[in-house]
């Protein structure tokens, strides 16, 4: 019956691709003999979007049958519980044994409003119990506990503990209030509701924890036969998608799996360029190849294409592993030969919803599968006809056809002969998805089961655990790609290196012929949900230039090798941006989030090259190494891979033996510092400091060199005369938990008013009313602290700093803008020129994100290299160089660097609000 209804549905429809609806149902052939379970729900109204995973569209339920196929009898698992129809379900799997079934659900649905009550939940239903009282259970048995937050996308782990996405965000919580803020859920950066993070929790929903920290969402895990956990990441600050990425159970050694640069490989769309896709709810097939459903955010009738992906051999489409170098792709290929389109319309090979695959050596597939078909709005009334390549194809399409609403049904779908078996008669209005099959693996495809780490090891510190801080460990900054690079960036006169020992040795290279001297940590600062938790509603202009906030947790040495090892809060989304001695970022920043768990020892080999021109933009890729570098898994080439220390406690060459004297062979020389000084007594080099500060602990006189002068730039007086950007407790050893959180008003506006005599910032940089002087702002840079005409919310001197402004003449005892004729076309009349006055634009002298960038900096350097915002004026004649403390130029630095925010304090006083 399901497949002659198939048939009659298709009628003469090209499904798009060689493929086949196979028919003869009568005695099953091909069936799944093992249960399976689905959602079936009528289709919403409103099209779905990725991002968007709080909302709830009634009605649904999950049924279950005893076996794939049509003969089998229906069980509705949820029906007792959702007679009202109020509730939605989705995100169904099952345990390795087949016995359970795992399901989010949400209900009863009685307000508008996806914030209000009650909350997504999971529940469970054992098979073998079958429906009754007690059976499906929610996992989470207290009411007050299931409401703490939204609970989606479960999945058993082989230990049998339950990994999910949620909003509880315990840990993130924790951290807010161990830094004094109110333990509220952070919003996803670039969505509309609160992050979904994965947790773990025992299968009786005791012991909630967090383990990923993302500032947007993680959805779907599921567990790879190595006992890793996969996942969707949604990389909202960077705006590059929604990729995969895998982590421990514990959520260590997290890292990219695939896709972060193959979005890019949809179908073509009307410009001839491949849409955009998103790659989500990753599985793993029984060769190890990953399933995923990949579409775009929106506008797809709910669903996208199924892939295949070579997450083995490869991290992007045509980006094989270094260990694969020479592959050229791609790693993505078609699951079914359906031609399914990813363009907003009518997708000739229809279009997938979900996909489930067997693990019976046969690569079948369970699919949620809707077939391409059309209104026909000149039929009385319109009639749904299948997409015939004639009617795709027909002059009068536009005007004649419309797409019809989706019907997505149940199928198995075999490789081998390319057949798409109907399951049951689809339902017009009824979506059927979430096909899972509650087959029991065998011991050899049961995932591995890896434990949460609590033994010290080589990359795990049990004594780091409490004081909640874990160690990333870089072995050269100056390693991009396996190639020695950058090693005097921005250092005149000064030659590249050509080794890591060249760089190492005091005599071969002093600390100021070394580029790369700290690394700063910046943290994410997260934002709330006014309607939820009481958060500021916070107005653009709390932003400024920038479109986030940023807190700085410190700054640890780039040792002369480029080595680095500093200990980070763990639990926290964070970056690396490695600076010069002035504070000023060097290199691009590496801008996907970095997480630690509390005890966690993670390592990089190097830095990551940004493409340039017409190069590909490559992912960095996949790597471990031990504590002694050498390689685990993955790795790509090293930049002189014999490195580091000789023997144990043997010093490296020229430097005092006392800094190495605690060394194990293959130390790199931050290794090396860090097991002399990180013991009882000592001060450890891995901890961050809110100060830049340097010693040279390296330098051994002996041979010749005088050791290099110290240097200390702090948050405090008399580097500062101003209000700094820390608590008065973190300025010397403070805790973990300080930041340098910096706020324009308070904290850099200071600078340019404070009495430094002559020397007064605004003694010149201040309209003609303030100085006195009958002339424009000097260097047409006004730093006054007056309200912006322009923007009331802001101060003048900082719509002067960043935003377009024009050049102005003091004229007749008033600035008016300087003008400069335009032709700006032709008179149809006279055929003479049409001149208009144009303002000129005055150049600005901060970028936000790049202080290295901005003309501002190079005040401070010399006279000849001031330049002003006005074009026609010549270099700067005033030596600024002795007008700001070093201090005082660092935390102007650092605030550009990390975006020139105008708060980034939510919470701080005066926070511009709706």
């Amino acid at each position: 019956m399901a497949a002659a209804a198939i048939g009659a549905l298709l009628g003469g429809c090209s499904s798009g691709g060689s493929i086949d609806i196979g028919g003869g149902q009568a005695t099953d052939p091909g069936a799944v003999d093992f249960p399976i379970a689905y959602v079936k729900r009528t289709i919403p109204v409103e099209s779905d979007d990725l991002r968007d995973q709080r909302g709830a569209v009634p009605d649904a339920d999950l049924f279950m049958r005893s076996r794939a196929s049509p003969s089998s009898t229906e069980i509705d698992i949820t029906g007792a519980i959702t007679a009202d129809g109020l509730y939605d379900i989705k995100d169904v799997d099952v345990s390795f044994d087949g016995k359970r079934i795992i399901f989010a659900m949400r209900g009863p649905i009685v307000s508008d409003d996806e914030r209000d009550p009650p909350s997504w939940n999971i529940w469970e239903y054992d098979i073998e119990a079958g429906v009754g009282p007690g059976n499906p259970r929610r996992v989470i048995a207290s009411d007050n506990t299931a409401d703490e937050g939204h609970d989606i996308s479960p999945q058993y782990l082989p230990d049998g503990r339950i990994v999910f996405s949620s909003t509880r965000q315990r840990q993130s919580k924790a951290v807010l209030l161990d830094e004094s803020k109110p333990g509220f859920e952070a919003q996803a950066v670039g969505g509309n509701e609160s992050a979904f993070l994965l947790h773990v929790m025992n299968e009786d929903g005791t012991g909630i924890h967090q383990i990923t920290f993302n500032q947007s969402h993680d959805l779907w895990p599921s567990v790879l036969r190595n006992g890793r956990v996969v996942f969707t990441r949604w990389d909202g600050s960077t705006g590059r998608g929604m990729h995969l990425y895998t982590s421990n159970p514990d959520g260590t050694d997290l890292q990219l799996l695939y896709g972060a640069r193959s979005h890019n490989t949809g179908t073509p769309g009307a410009n001839g360029n491949p849409v955009t896709i998103q790659f989500t709810r990753p599985r793993e097939m029984e060769d190890g190849r990953i399933l995923a459903l990949v579409r775009p955010y929106r506008d797809t009738d709910f669903g996208g294409d199924l892939v295949i992906i070579d997450a083995r051999n490869y991290v992007e489409n045509t980006q094989p592993l270094a260990t694969n170098a020479g592959m050229t792709g791609p790693a993505q290929s078609r699951a079914t030969p359906a031609l399914v389109s990813l363009v907003e319309g009518p997708s000739p090979g229809g279009r997938f919803r979900s996909a489930f695959p067997l693990w019976d050596g046969s690569n079948r597939l369970l699919v949620s599968w809707s077939l391409c078909r059309l209104l026909d709005n000149e039929q009385t009334p319109a009639a749904i006809v299948p997409c015939t390549t004639d009617r795709l194809n027909a002059p009068d399409f536009q005007s004649r056809y419309d797409t019809a609403p989706p019907l997505y049904s149940a199928f198995i779908y075999d490789p081998v002969d390319n057949t798409f078996r109907p399951l049951f008669q689809p339902e017009e209005g009824v979506m059927i998805t979430d096909l899972v099959a509650a087959q029991p693996r065998t011991p050899a495809q049961v995932p591995q089961v890896i434990l949460d780490r609590t033994i010290a090891g080589d990359d795990f510190d049990p004594s780091l655990v409490g004081e909640g801080l874990g160690v990333i460990e870089i072995r050269s900054v100056y390693d991009f790609d396996g190639s020695l690079r950058y090693t005097n960036l921005g250092l005149q006169g000064v030659p590249a290196a050509t080794s890591l020992l060249e760089l190492a040795d005091p005599l071969r290279r002093t600390p100021d012929q070394r580029a790369a001297r700290f690394v700063r940590i910046e943290k994410a600062v997260s934002l709330g949900d006014e309607d939820l938790d009481g958060f500021p509603d916070l107005a653009n202009q709390a932003f400024g230039a920038s479109n986030f906030m940023r807190e700085i947790i410190g700054y640890a040495p780039v040792e002369p090798d480029g080595s680095v090892s500093v200990r980070v809060p763990a639990n926290v989304a964070f970056v690396l941006s490695i600076v010069d001695r002035n504070g000023r970022r060097l290199f691009p920043q590496h801008r996907a989030w970095l997480q630690l768990r509390p005890g966690e020892i993670r390592r990089c080999a190097g830095c990551h090259e940004a493409p340039g021109g017409n190069q590909q933009d490559f992912s960095h890729g996949r790597g471990r190494y031990a504590s002694d570098w050498t390689p685990e898994e993955h790795t790509r080439p090293l930049v002189d891979p014999s490195w580091g220390v000789t023997g144990a406690g043997v010093p490296f060459p020229n430097t005092l033996p006392l800094t190495s004297a605690n060394a194990l062979p293959g130390d790199t020389m931050a290794q090396a510092r860090a097991r002399t000084s990180c013991i009882a007594g000592g001060t450890c080099s891995q901890k961050p400091s809110v100060n830049v500060i340097f010693d040279d602990v390296w330098t051994d006189p002996a041979p010749g060199p005088t050791p290099a002068e110290s240097f200390a730039y702090v948050h405090a007086s008399p580097g500062l005369s101003t209000p700094g950007p820390v608590r008065p407790g973190c300025i010397a050893n403070g805790p973990s938990t300080c930041r340098i959180i910096i706020n324009y008003v308070e904290h850099i506006q200071p600078i340019w008013t404070v009495d430094r005599g002559a020397a007064t910032c605004t003694n010149c940089h201040a309209p003609p009313s303030v100085t006195g002087n009958m002339k424009p702002p000097a260097g047409q840079l006004d730093l006054s602290g007056d309200p912006s005409p322009e923007e009331q919310r802001h101060v003048v001197s900082y719509r002067e700093l960043f935003f377009a402004d024009f050049v102005e003449d003091f004229i007749n005892g008033s600035l008016v803008d300087r003008t400069i004729d335009v032709v700006t076309g032709i008179d149809p009349e006279t055929g003479d020129p049409i001149i208009e006055p144009q303002p000129i634009i005055a150049s600005r002298p901060m970028v936000a994100g790049n202080a290295r960038g901005s003309r501002f900096f190079t005040c401070f350097a010399g006279t000849d290299t001031c330049r002003s915002g006005d074009p026609d004026e010549a270099g700067g004649t005033v030596d600024h160089s002795s007008f700001l403390t070093p201090s005082e130029l660092r935390l102007i630095s650092e605030w550009v660097d990390i975006g020139a925010q105008y708060f980034n304090n939510p919470f701080a006083d005066g926070v511009p609000t709706n």
